[in-house]
């Protein structure tokens, strides 16, 4: 899979960052806001949409005798709640593997299970199946669907084999290696070619996969821009910085 370089200038692909670090580009034609957070906003829809939150990992690996702090699920919804009160969206759609397994929802802590409740106050919340919680989503507050489309765009879990234009996904958790004068960093990272775009995990506890990775190879008909997430805001990466990883 072939990257192009980092643009601010105006062009084919013109990107502009705002004043929260975000980085605001057109996919498939839709106006898409790419949050430092690792959410997508979509302000013309007021929709804010985050994939793979994984809760509930920390008390799954527990489970199998391997002891995390069990505080994945509450980081992550102190990030969501903290993107709902910036933004105010009418709906919010959670991209499939919101749960990482499908008895992690009854393993939840009472005040969690009442904070995840709280997302639909007020909004549509959207919960998209993924293959993590196919099983495990009935019985919460707000919609089940296998895809979701709006402003053009087909948001759904798990990115279709060849190019399609319009999809925005979740599911490969996709990381950006990048070489700097102090070294290389490892950063989750959106990664789109103006026509698809794939979301980096959101979750507090979900790894990543590096974009060079042949599972992304096939999936854009153009070259593809990593956008890395730093400290309060997103970063477009030029192709010759990225680095597998060894």
């Amino acid at each position: 899979m072939s990257f192009v370089a980092a643009r601010s200038e105006p062009g084919p692909a013109p990107i502009r960052r705002d004043a929260a670090g975000a980085l605001w580009l057109d996919v498939a034609g839709a106006c898409c806001v790419l949050r430092p957070s690792g959410a997508l906003w979509l302000p013309g829809e007021r929709m804010l949409v985050a994939a793979d939150l994984h809760m509930e990992k920390g008390s799954s690996y527990a489970t199998r005798g391997q002891l995390l702090p069990p505080y994945d699920t509450r980081a992550t919804l102190d990030r969501l709640e903290a993107e709902i009160a910036a933004l105010a969206p009418t709906r919010v759609v959670l991209l499939g593997d919101s749960f990482h397994d499908a008895r992690a929802a009854a393993r939840l802590d009472p005040e969690d299970a009442r904070r995840i409740a709280r997302l639909a106050w007020g909004r549509t919340l959207i919960w998209v199946v993924g293959n993590h919680d196919a099983e495990g989503l009935s019985g919460l507050a707000g919609d089940i669907l296998t895809t979701v489309a709006v402003a053009g765009l087909t948001l759904r879990h798990d990115p279709l084999p060849g190019p399609a234009p319009g999809e925005v996904s979740g599911h490969l958790h996709p990381c950006a290696k990048v070489a700097g004068r102090g070294g290389t960093v490892r950063r989750r990272a959106f990664l789109t070619d103006n026509r698809r775009l794939i979301l980096p995990a959101f979750g507090a506890y979900a790894g990543g996969l590096n974009v060079l990775d042949a599972a992304f190879s096939g999936l854009f008909a153009n070259a593809a821009l990593a956008c890395a997430l730093g400290r309060g805001r997103v970063h477009p990466i030029a192709g010759e910085a990225l680095r597998p990883d060894l």
